[in-house]
């Protein structure tokens, strides 16, 4: 900004007068004050105006419970903690990560952040390392293997916020009326299935969802069915021979009238309740259907099996994290975030927000506890322990998730086929790995 030349003797003098009270105020700090004030990575770090250290925490909106529960946290946190605010954002998944993303392209990251990948914002420099940030009780609390998700080159850089594990439900009186005795575990039986039931007359087959939600989950399932995967070794492998019988195969599905109308925009929670309204006999998803869908419908029958493979492959299904990670901001307070991360996964406020969202709790303290309370929680937790999970440490993740859904597309609709729209999936990989 052109600051104009023709100031009066009133304004200068004015300006000089200003100049001398904040040279005086400077001088006036100690050294020590001055430091704790502006270092954004000092242990207390700054306050706001009132005194009061600040939190930016934003968090995804899994259900309609998730933020009515995260506002009484802050509420009761606040409560306990009066020199601590905490800002409270909960998005909805669809808008999130414009949302943040706009916030840090803007030089306003939030403190705290709760989303589904972070290695890019790690191999940026933009990410605090939680490891010293976490008290030594909160670290012994997670299970082992979650916590390697969220660390990259020995620096732990997001923390496991949640888990869910995936696997085949299903209608019983629409695969009953089907006369499908035997749940499908491998690709031949779960097409012989979805024939029966389509013949049946009453309901779609199979669930199949490539749209913008969860287009890369129905890849994995696939994928990693088929022998393939997303890496190997660490290097991206997306175009395998593998891979591109597994698209091929989810291709006929849809093509031989065996999967549920519109694939590729009909969501996984839109699926759900046409599962539940009887009207589709079968779907993968995670867990937490088990909540979420007999609460809406209360007469659904359901069950759950293991994900189908192709025949002759060993079980394989997916384990999903979705992280917390912490921004290096210019209000950044360690001990106030520290705290923060105590109170949330505190065992009795952790299990009940586990509870009400229907997710496996990422903390052993609270994962053995209600396994031994429930049978179906102690599945899915020996389900995990050997579940596969997105590469989320790879930089490259959010370039290659973004374009494989629309890739997965692209093949379902007949636009190219699977090798092509593989071949073009890996050059994206490769080119954002650089």
């Amino acid at each position: 900004m052109r600051v104009k030349s023709s100031l009066g003797c009133k304004a200068i003098l004015l300006i000089l007068a200003w100049s001398m009270v904040m040279l005086l105020s400077a001088c006036s700090g100690s050294g020590a004050d001055t430091a704790s004030n502006n270092d954004a990575g000092s242990a207390k770090g700054p306050k706001t105006g009132d005194g009061s250290a600040l939190i930016k925490f934003v968090a995804a909106e899994y259900s309609t419970a998730t933020k009515p529960f995260l506002e009484q946290l802050v509420k009761d946190f606040e409560a306990e903690n009066p020199d601590i605010k905490v800002e409270l954002q909960v998005i909805n998944w669809d808008t999130l990560e414009s949302a943040y993303n706009t916030m840090i392209s803007t030089n306003n990251p939030p403190d705290l952040l709760n989303t589904y990948s972070y290695a890019h914002f790690a191999r940026d420099e933009l990410l605090n390392d939680l490891g010293e940030i976490m008290s030594p009780e909160l670290k012994e609390k997670f299970y082992p293997s979650f916590m390697e998700v969220g660390r990259l080159d020995g620096t732990q850089y997001a923390l496991p916020f949640l888990a869910s594990v995936r696997g085949l439900y299903y209608n019983k009186d629409i695969l009953d009326e089907a006369g499908v005795t035997e749940v499908p575990k491998t690709w031949s039986e779960l097409k012989a299935a979805a024939q029966k039931i389509k013949d049946h007359g009453k309901a779609s087959g199979f669930g199949i969802d490539m749209t913008n939600n969860e287009g890369q989950a129905y890849l994995s399932y696939f994928f990693w069915g088929a022998g393939g995967g997303w890496q190997k070794d660490g290097e991206w492998t997306l175009n395998s021979p593998e891979n591109v019988e597994a698209l091929t195969f989810l291709k006929e599905m849809v093509d031989e009238g065996l999967s549920a109308p519109e694939p590729t925009v009909t969501s996984r929670d839109e699926q759900q309740r046409i599962l539940g309204n009887g009207k589709l006999g079968m779907m993968i998803t995670a867990n937490f259907f088990s909540t979420v869908v007999p609460n809406e419908f209360p007469g659904l029958k359901w069950g759950v099996g293991p994900t189908p493979v192709k025949d002759g492959q060993p079980p394989s299904t997916l384990g999903v994290q979705d992280l917390l990670m912490s921004f290096q901001t210019k209000h950044t307070n360690k001990e106030a975030i520290s705290k923060f991360l105590d109170f949330f996964y505190e065992d009795t406020r952790y299990e009940e927000f586990m509870v009400k969202e229907g997710f496996l709790p990422a903390t052993q303290t609270v994962g053995d506890k209600m396994s031994a309370e429930d049978e179906v929680m102690k599945a899915h937790f020996e389900a995990i322990k050997v579940a596969k999970f997105y590469p989320v440490n790879d930089p490259a993740w959010p370039a290659v998730l973004d374009a494989s859904k629309k890739m997965g597309q692209a093949v379902i609709l007949g636009q190219m086929s699977p090798k092509e729209a593989l071949d073009q999936l890996q050059e994206i990989a490769l080119k954002n790995s650089k």
